[in-house]
């Protein structure tokens, strides 16, 4: 009866002591880089950029194991929201009033999931100590690689009524068109390279709370579907039915009959966004994780445990 009990243990934790499984749950704001939006001045590039007020709700979910106490392995399935609009640029100067003019905006679902690899450098420094060290709040960086998926819309206000409506079927920079062969149809599910760091809090052996910064660093710029420049908008026509058209032409140029009766703004070949950098979005998470399996109560527990276990052979 001891013989079997001893063998049972050891197959539930995986054949050694030290490798661990944790699953749990992470929650956090998510803030969206890209062309639309932003602060006064220039234009710029990560948080002065920021517009807190589409700040939205990162949810998900994760599963890590352990080989030893530096080292993890981590697969993580996430959703979260991302919008961006030019009308929330504070307009103190003529720097930014060009974006705000532009009155450009965007929402998109996000759905990703990925693959990381934790190290733990404090734990990696002591991992060859005599004296096991076990400390409660643990520092990480981590990185790997994801993939997701997006789907911008884009608004069109008549009256007190707002319709949105999907923008990459309207071609709003000529993707896809004969006029722009450089210009491809995006797609809308793509790889991203998360990244990042955090530290990590264990409340008990198999309770931990994690305070985490996840940066995806994307190889799109059309999340939010601004990248390059103006088109002529005769073309809408060529390619799309009159409706559609109609509807195309307002989406790509919400300047149209606003500052000029009967006239654009811009002309084809003017700046509508910036191709140089591409689109991205990070988040603060904070994660609660649950050790599975089964658990040493105290160092008795594990030395004894060592010295029953299995043979290597089985």
């Amino acid at each position: 009866m001891s013989f079997f009990g001893k063998t049972f243990s050891q197959h539930l934790i995986l054949g050694n002591e030290n490798f661990k499984v944790e699953a749990g749950l992470n929650f956090g704001p998510t803030f969206f880089l890209g062309d639309l939006g932003g602060h006064h001045g220039y234009g710029t590039t990560f948080i002065k950029d920021l517009n807190l007020p589409v700040t939205k709700l990162m949810k998900g979910a994760f599963i890590t194991t352990y080989p030893n106490n530096w080292l993890g392995f981590r697969l993580a399935a996430e959703y979260t929201y991302l919008e961006g609009r030019d009308n929330l640029i504070t307009s103190n100067g003529v720097n930014e009033l060009y974006r705000k003019q532009r009155n450009l905006d965007f929402k998109s679902d996000i759905w990703e999931a990925y693959g990381a690899v934790e190290i733990f450098p404090i734990m990696l420094l002591h991992n060859n100590d005599d004296i096991e060290y076990e400390p409660k709040l643990r520092p990480y960086v981590f990185a790997g690689v994801g993939v997701f998926h997006f789907d911008p819309m884009g608004s069109l206000t008549k009256g007190d009524v707002t319709t949105w409506y999907h923008l990459r079927d309207y071609h709003t920079e000529g993707e896809g068109f004969a006029e722009y062969p450089s210009r491809k149809v995006y797609n809308l599910t793509q790889a991203n390279i998360p990244m990042g760091g955090g530290l990590k809090y264990f409340t008990s052996d198999r309770v931990n709370i994690s305070l985490e910064v996840l940066y995806r660093k994307t190889f799109t710029d059309y999340i939010d579907d601004v990248s390059t420049d103006y088109i002529n908008p005769e073309l809408f026509s060529k390619y799309m039915s009159p409706d559609k058209a109609a509807i195309a032409r307002q989406l790509f140029d919400k300047t149209y009959g606003v500052l000029v009766p009967g006239a654009s703004r811009y002309a084809p070949g003017d700046t509508r966004g910036d191709p140089k950098d591409k689109d991205a979005y990070f988040s603060f998470l904070l994660k609660f994780g649950v050790r599975i399996g089964p658990m040493f109560d105290n160092d008795f527990s594990s030395k004894e445990m060592k010295q029953t276990r299995c043979p290597a052979r089985f």
